[in-house]
This record gives structure tokens, C-alpha cells and sequence, in this order.
């Protein structure tokens, strides 16, 4: 029995160390793209998100108000909750976490283009816009709605590595809980439109 625990753990340790290798080697080279177009074009996608996550479900919401729909209304608080959601949930992970950002683990390694002053992991910027993304994509499946949001959330993903303050894991995290956020609103925003609309 004391072999077998040693064993796990010895597979448990090979398994980390293999994680954060590949964590670090991918974010040295995404974070080595250089150019003046690769570096301008990531640091406006990354400064993009907070304006596009906000003012989305905001110009959604004002819409409606002008052109007294109602339905649009509804879409708007689904969009704009699944982006609180996202956001809420991604911040109070980091200070669980508590994860040092890749440019102050990894001195000389990663080079930072930006920097922050909250915990990494997750990545909050990657997980309000896959939440946006998303919600955007159940509420209006239309190829030329899903295929500029999935593109611009990626390419947010992707100028957090490239601007040094995120490691790969974080993305995907973010990724994830964006979309997970987005997804069980869709059962939330039901109650929730109850109770705002009494619907």
C-alpha cells in the first residue's frame, strides 16, 4: 500500500511539472511574437474588452428602451448577467487562487507589456469575453454574430499571453468559465425575467 501512495504521487508530480513546463513553454513563445502590428493589435484587442463587454448589453438595453421591445430587453439582461457572472466569478477565484502573474514568477522569461495588479489565474479580461460571446451566440445563431465573437474572444485570450500577464491555463480557465457562465444563465435568466418582467 505505501508503494502504491508513492507511486500516485510520484505520477501526481510528474503530471504537474509537465503541466506548468507546458504552461510556461507556451507562453514564452506566444509571448515572443514580435512587430509592431502583432504587439499594436494585441494591446487594442486586450484594451477592447472591458468597452465591448459593458457596452454591448448597455446599447442592447438603451435599444430596447427606445424602440419599446421587449424581447430585446430580455436578451440584453441575459447578455450583460452572463458578462457579471463571468466576471464575479473569475475575480473571486483569483484571490482563491492567488497565482502570481507569469512576468513576476518567470523574471527574464516573460516579458510584460502590461501590467496588473490582481492574482492570474483565472484570466477575468478571457472570461467576460467568452461570456459575450457566447451569449450572443445562443441568443442570435447566426454565423455572422458567432463568427466575429468567437474571433474576437480568442484573439482576447491570446493578447493576454502576448501581452505577458497570463499563462495558457489561465485562458482556458477563463475560457471556460465564459462560456459556463453564459450557458447556465440561459436556465437563470428564466427565473430572472419572472421576477424583473413577470414573464
Amino acid at each position: 500500500m505505501k508503494r502504491f501512495v508513492l507511486l500516485l504521487l510520484a505520477v501526481f508530480s510528474a503530471i504537474s511539472l509537465a503541466a506548468q513546463n507546458w504552461d510556461i513553454d507556451v507562453l514564452h513563445k506566444v509571448n515572443g511574437w514580435d512587430g509592431r502590428f502583432v504587439r499594436n493589435y494585441n494591446k487594442f484587442i486586450s484594451k477592447s474588452e472591458p468597452y465591448m463587454a459593458v457596452g454591448i448589453p448597455v446599447a442592447m438595453a438603451l435599444a430596447s428602451w427606445v424602440k419599446h421591445d421587449k424581447a430585446l430587453l430580455k436578451d440584453a439582461i441575459y447578455v450583460g448577467t452572463s458578462v457579471a457572472g463571468a466576471f464575479a466569478v473569475s475575480y473571486g477565484m483569483k484571490y482563491l487562487v492567488d497565482r502570481q502573474r507569469p512576468y513576476e514568477h518567470w523574471l527574464g522569461r516573460v516579458h510584460p507589456y502590461s501590467y496588473e495588479h490582481t492574482p492570474s489565474f483565472p484570466s477575468g479580461h478571457t472570461a467576460t469575453a467568452f461570456a459575450l460571446a457566447t451569449s450572443l451566440s445562443i441568443k442570435y445563431p447566426k454565423w455572422y454574430v458567432i463568427a466575429p465573437s468567437a474571433i474576437w474572444a480568442c484573439s482576447v485570450g491570446v493578447s493576454r499571453m502576448n501581452e505577458g500577464v497570463h499563462y495558457p491555463s489561465d485562458v482556458l480557465a477563463g475560457a471556460a468559465i465564459g462560456a459556463g457562465c453564459a450557458v447556465l444563465n440561459v436556465y437563470v435568466n428564466r427565473w430572472l425575467n419572472r421576477w424583473l418582467l413577470g414573464e
